[in-house]
């Protein structure tokens, strides 16, 4: 009977009430050991009564079984299996240990989770309730954690109780109970009367912890100073210890050989008939309430018992022989772990098993458990050699499971490494890390030096390109040159397309920043990309293809290039995504697919803060700002750029930098203020003088010619023009040339010829907005020069296509000057603001895409996009998907 938790209670009826109208929710309980969470999770479950109940419980022995406790969770969700999506069901069947493959990425199998435990609710609510969430394997966690974030339409309630005191769920915090409740609850286990005072006692000695008190209280006089409080950890361990001492000798043997095994009764069994210890000895320790025995499993009373009985065990080593014993090589995992725990010194054979171990980790994907594996036969290995080289494969699992300081510790424990493949390895782990969460510095110069030590020039060409792209993000042009010039000396000697094309694209990339040409080697670059579609399963350096594009910035280059990566954004790889999209969202920021660019924008920045990728999320609000400059959306601008510089700042990343001042300034132009606009576009400049970013596509000279413009400094306006018309015409690219040409336009006495030759670099891009900007400015112009008639088309095209792209400010200066022109207009009423989350659910439904369909490529349940879909059509005011098309931005 659960003694006060009045609060605690009513939360989690809630939570099981609402799941059984579809609304989903998470909840972790977190407190010390004994506090109730176990307590309360039973009463979880008699809430959940008519529900399909999935449990799962962490323990020690169980925790480096990768997905263990996600088999536990799903096991009766499996029949469902072949009806979600397919690439889910196949990362779902190979992490499960079901069929075989490879999971490419280990948030694939939380997006599957999802889809199962969300078909399997189809039938009726579920509620998924975990014990010890902290003692369950890392994988299996994630994997929950992620679909459990996720629950929001749906049939389903995750209860996880957990000693973390930072949980990936929403939280609720348990402290002890209070002193009327104690009280309650001592006497309820107690024959004999307990008095106030002692009770009291207790209750301070215990901070009301319920477990404590239990246990306390029949040594309450004895353990219990009126001076001081009891450290409840160290006498709870105590009090399990004594009680398990007070068993017989067969009876204390065979409960030890229970909390090395684990909870099947087949395997403790096995190992007590290798030690010769009688296993129905465990009686004993179930009538002295320490364990339970039942449906072939031996579980303790509490993880304590377990934890005191494991650490008072005398000859744990030899229990773990036996039990390695008694699982057998078929149980090949297990095995090599608690023969691991019995080794004594340095065993070539144990690490030989551990390794295997790893490796069938890894193949599913749960890369904490592969690392712990890597480590230990590291450990074992008496063979220097070895020792380093698992060192470098724990740390790269270790990264891969997102555990950043581990990794850097293990290579740290490698040393120095005399093998040059692993050398190789350890550096490309090094520089990755840096790129993501460190220094990008660090990162280009490991890179570099990296590629002047490895003896094969496909290998060095692609480590420059990494180089490179650090440069990029760092703004570094100078260095970006001298790799191009070291990239360019060794192309002829690449043998394989995906070298020589990542070696093109960079070196191409690189000139461009300096405006040193490029362009030629970028074209290069992408049609050898595109007929060898070589990166396409290289997840890390799969946003090169988009980069292409991107520097180009043409309406012929690229289109193979966008396929490919359409067709990776479906495979599920979720830990790659942020960097891909991130590039993909820019790509549809500089064209007319504004609307998609908001929704790519919102999707890479919550991944990236979910996956913890720190360059990806700073690029992304960067980017994400820029775009709601142009909208004219002032608050969200603003708080995007107060999050992304103090990032951009720490980690020397210039060229979110760059952008965030971008947006401010043509936020500022937006909403008609020169002066604040010249005095951030004057920043950038200075920014990009000190980096010597001379790329004209990253220039503000444009908008620096038309705040000046506006604030009557024509002169000064004239010869920025003009020195950017010659920085252009070097490139020579359209989007740079147009851009020249109309910023001359607005200046010279020859202005029809500037803005006709505008209008015709415009259309060899795809940037509907620049295209608008121009004829804007040239309407603008017809009309003072008293052309009103000329004017009005480019006025009307202007209007149209800042309304189309929703951007607002603009389209209200458009309309100024078409109505100064003498035309009646009718503005297009402004349609309800959707999320970008609905935006990007709308989007795909309008392109055909079922409900499933949308849920697998977003990583949301059907539910979820249905209650989108619900809104969105509430908002807008339609009842069908075919209305929906027709009135998407």
């Amino acid at each position: 009977m659960l003694m006060g938790r009045d609060s605690e209670r009513q939360r989690i009826e809630r939570l099981v009430a609402g799941a059984r109208i579809g609304h989903g929710g998470a909840l972790a309980l977190t407190g010390e050991p004994g506090v109730g969470k176990t307590a309360l999770l039973r009463f979880a479950a008699e809430c959940a009564f008519g529900m399909n109940v999935l449990r799962a419980a962490g323990s020690v022995p169980e925790q480096e079984i990768p997905f263990g406790a996600l088999h536990q969770v799903l096991r009766p969700a499996l029949d469902r299996l072949g009806e979600i999506p397919g690439p889910q069901a196949r990362a779902l069947s190979v992490a499960l240990a079901l069929g075989p493959g490879e999971v490419v990425d280990r948030f694939a199998v939380g997006a599957a989770t999802l889809s199962l435990l969300c078909r399997f609710a189809e039938e009726r609510p579920v509620a998924v309730l975990l014990d010890d969430l902290h003692l369950v394997d890392r994988a299996s966690a994630e994997a929950l954690a992620f679909a459990a974030r996720r629950l929001a339409a749906d049939p389903i309630v995750l209860l996880a109780t957990t000693r973390s005191p930072d949980p990936p769920l929403p939280a609720l915090p348990l402290s002890g109970i209070d002193l009327a409740s104690a009280g309650a609850l001592v006497a309820s286990r107690s024959d004999v009367p307990v008095s106030p005072e002692l009770i009291a006692r207790l209750h301070r000695a215990t901070a009301g912890n319920p477990l404590a008190l239990i246990e306390l209280a029949p040594e309450a006089h004895r353990h219990v100073s009126p001076e001081a409080p009891l450290p409840v950890s160290a006498a709870l361990a105590h009090e399990f210890a004594a009680q398990a001492g007070s068993l017989g000798e067969a009876g204390q043997a065979a409960l030890a050989v229970a909390a090395v095994a684990g909870t099947d009764l087949r395997v403790v069994a096995a190992a007590c008939r290798v030690l010769d210890v009688p296993v129905d000895s465990l009686t004993e320790a179930e009538s002295a309430g320490l364990i339970r025995i039942a449906d072939g499993h031996v579980e303790f009373r509490h993880p304590l018992i377990r934890a005191a009985v494991h650490g008072a065990a005398p000859h744990r080593r030899s229990i773990h022989r036996a039990v390695a014993e008694a699982l057998g090589p078929h149980d090949a995992d297990r095995h090599a772990w608690h023969l691991a725990e019995a080794a004594v010194g340095p065993d070539a054979h144990v690490a030989d098993l551990l390794v295997g171990a790893a490796l069938r980790a890894h193949e599913r994907s749960a890369h904490d458990v592969a690392s712990a594996a890597y480590e230990r036969a590291a450990r074992l290995s008496p063979d220097a050699g070895r020792h380093a080289a698992l060192c470098v494969s724990a740390a790269e699992s270790a990264w891969l499971a997102g555990e950043t300081a581990r990794s850097v510790s293990l290579l740290d424990e490698a040393g120095g490494l005399t093998d040059p493949g692993v050398r190789l390895r350890a550096v490309e782990l090094r520089a990755a890390i840096a790129a993501r969460t460190g220094s990008l510095t660090e990162a280009r110069d490991l890179c570099r030096v990296a590629a002047g030590e490895t003896g094969s020039p496909d290998a060095g060409v692609v480590l420059l390109a990494d180089a490179v792209h650090a440069c990029f993000y760092l703004g570094d042009t100078v260095t970006g040159v001298e790799l191009a010039h070291e990239i360019e000396a060794v192309l002829e000697r690449v043998t394989t397309p995906r070298a020589r094309g990542l070696g093109q694209m960079a070196a191409g990339v690189a000139r461009i920043l300096a405006n040193r040409g490029g362009a030629g080697q970028i074209r290069a670059a992408v049609d050898l990309l595109a007929s060898s579609g070589r990166l396409r399963d290289d997840r890390r350096r799969l946003s090169w293809l988009m980069i292409g594009p991107l520097f180009l910035r043409d309406s012929d280059s690229g289109e193979e290039l966008r396929r490919i990566v359409a067709d990776a954004r479906a495979e599920t790889a979720v830990g790659t995504l942020p960097a891909l999209l991130f590039h993909v969202a820019r790509d549809e920021a500089t064209t007319n697919q504004w609307s998609r660019a908001e929704a790519t924008y919102d999707e890479a920045t919550r991944l990236a803060r979910e996956t913890g990728q720190e360059t990806e999320l700073a690029m992304c609000l960067a980017g994400l700002a820029w775009l709601r400059a142009r909208l004219g959306d002032e608050e969200r601008c603003r708080d995007l750029v107060a999050e992304a510089l103090p990032i951009c700042r720490a980690r020397d990343i210039h060229i979110g930098r760059v952008w965030s001042l971008f947006a401010l300034g043509e936020l500022e132009l937006g909403l008609g203020d020169p002066q604040k606009a010249l005095a951030h576009l004057e920043e950038l400049a200075a920014l990009l003088d000190e980096l010597l970013l001379t790329d004209p596509d990253l220039s503000p000279a444009p908008e620096l010619a038309d705040a000046m413009v506006r604030l009557g400094r024509r002169e000064e306006a004239l010869r920025v023009a003009r020195r950017f018309g010659a920085e252009a015409a070097a490139k020579g690219q359209p989007w740079a040339l147009g851009r020249a040409e109309r910023t001359l336009g607005v200046l010279s006495d020859d202005f029809d010829t500037h803005f006709e030759a505008a209008l015709s670099f415009h259309h060899r891009t795809l940037d509907d907005f620049e295209t608008a900007r121009t004829r804007l400015a040239y309407g603008a112009r017809l009309r003072r020069a008293r052309r009103r008639v000329d004017a009005r088309p480019h006025l009307h095209a202007a209007l149209e296509t800042f309304e189309n792209l929703r951007a607002a400010r603009w389209a209200d200066v458009a309309a100024v000057e078409l109505g100064a022109t003498g035309e009646t207009i009718e503005r297009r009423p402004r349609s309800e603001t959707l999320t970008p989350q609905e935006l990007q659910v709308s989007l795909l439904l309008a392109e055909g895409k079922t409900t499933r369909e949308v849920a697998a490529a977003l990583f949301l349940s059907p539910k979820t996009i249905e209650y989108h879909l619900r809104k969105v059509y509430t908002k807008l005011g339609i009842r069908s998907r075919a209305e929906l098309a027709d009135r998407l931005p």
